[in-house]
């Protein structure tokens, strides 16, 4: 494995990040940047990781040993642990001005997992997100980052560098085996939009976040996946068959022409149970007096799928205000689900998310953390009910 290091105050957390992984049984090789360099030792990396270090892109000596190129070929995973905004910015430019930009752009983007670290105000910046999500696009995965005090001190938000055993386990994911290799699955994420008229609809505040990190994980345990979203600000997750609706109608069509030979359904999507008995061809005016809407219901899709002879495992999601558990459980028997996840609705939006997963066969598991990890609990729990 390649650590590239960043030059960032959370590049301490690097030499961390390196002994837990050697621990583990990786063999680990360092890249710094020269900003990096100002904050850590190559010696350090050297002693932890029992590698030689590259450092110098330009250094005959160390070309000979093992040249960017020999390392580029050599590495099954390039980590880059912190990511800072700079070097964030020139890995999507193509920059190749230091050893640790060098080698990464010799090595596919779909090898290299990104661990971003900055302040929360620079993290904001609409020119990180952006060069974020072409990464991203290109195939480079992602962990992190987490929330919490900056190194400023008077500063707390996202931005922090995900710790390293958080760092370590995203990096056995993706190393590790494949449980779900050419297993065809389905998930749905996102809101669904009900309109009144051509510029008013009925929806909710749901981010999609979870159904993408379901798609997500999901395509790093091998499964051909195909997510089907409502409208969301996300970018695509590359590798994954992305269809886009709007309404709870094309919802239940695109779920209908994709069910094929699909073998999970995992329905994260937060679909409007109404919908407008008419819609208005044209914007609604202000009328004096009250004003009443009559609404009817959308199709119910789980409930459909679990009414099949034969149907995929179903895994349903339940977002309540009031006896959680309870109206979980209630939902889980109702629709024939195999698995339903259920949550707050006050957690819509949020990058960290409590659940309790339920099971038909009475399992139960409480959890928390990162909308990824639970995505990876979800699949865990799927993998243990899936007919082999």
């Amino acid at each position: 494995m390649l650590l590239c290091v960043g030059g960032g105050i959370a590049a301490y957390k690097a030499c961390e990040t390196a002994r837990l992984l050697v621990k583990a049984g990786a063999q680990v090789r360092a890249a710094l940047t020269p900003a990096a360099q100002k904050f850590v030792s190559p010696l350090t990396f050297q002693a932890l990781t029992g590698e030689h270090v590259a450092t110098d892109l330009f250094s005959a000596e160390q070309e000979l040993a093992a040249g960017h190129i020999a390392l580029s070929d050599w590495a099954e995973l390039a980590l880059v642990a912190p990511a800072t905004a700079n070097l964030l910015a020139r890995l999507r430019l193509g920059q190749a001005d230091d050893v640790a930009a060098a080698t990464l752009l010799a090595i596919e983007p779909r090898k290299w997992l990104l661990a971003p670290a900055m302040n929360e105000k620079m993290w904001a910046s609409a020119a990180v997100q952006e060069n974020l999500r072409i990464l991203r696009e290109r195939g480079a995965r992602v962990v992190g980052p987490a929330v919490g005090e900056m190194a400023e001190r008077t500063h707390v938000g996202p931005g922090r560098l995900a710790e390293p055993e958080v760092i370590a386990a995203a990096v056995e994911v993706l190393l590790g085996p494949h449980d779900f290799e050419g297993v065809p699955v389905l998930v749905t994420a996102g809101p669904t939009r009900e309109a009144f008229d051509p510029v008013r609809f009925l929806s909710n505040p749901s981010s999609g976040r979870m159904g993408f990190a379901l798609a997500e994980a999901a395509r790093d345990r091998g499964a051909q996946v195909t997510l089907i979203s409502g409208p969301t600000e996300l970018p695509p997750v590359s590798g994954v068959k992305q269809v886009g609706v709007v309404s709870a109608e094309e919802l239940a069509k695109a779920v209908d022409e994709h069910l094929d030979g699909v073998r999970v359904v995992v329905m994260a999507a937060a679909v409007a149970d109404q919908r407008p008995a008419d819609r208005a061809p044209q914007k609604i005016k202000k009328k004096e007096g009250e004003e009443v809407v009559r609404l009817v219901r959308t199709p119910d899709i789980l409930a459909g799928l679990g009414a099949r002879p034969q149907h995929p495992l179903l895994v349903g999601f339940a977002a309540e205000t009031e006896n959680l558990e309870e109206n979980a459980r209630e939902k889980l028997a109702k629709k024939n689900l195999d698995l339903i996840v259920a949550n707050d609705a006050g957690a819509f939006g949020q990058e960290q998310s409590r659940v309790v997963i339920l099971g038909k066969d009475g399992a139960r598991a409480e959890l928390s953390g990162s909308k990824l990890a639970l995505a990876h609990a979800v699949w865990n729990m799927v993998r243990e009910r899936l007919p082999r």
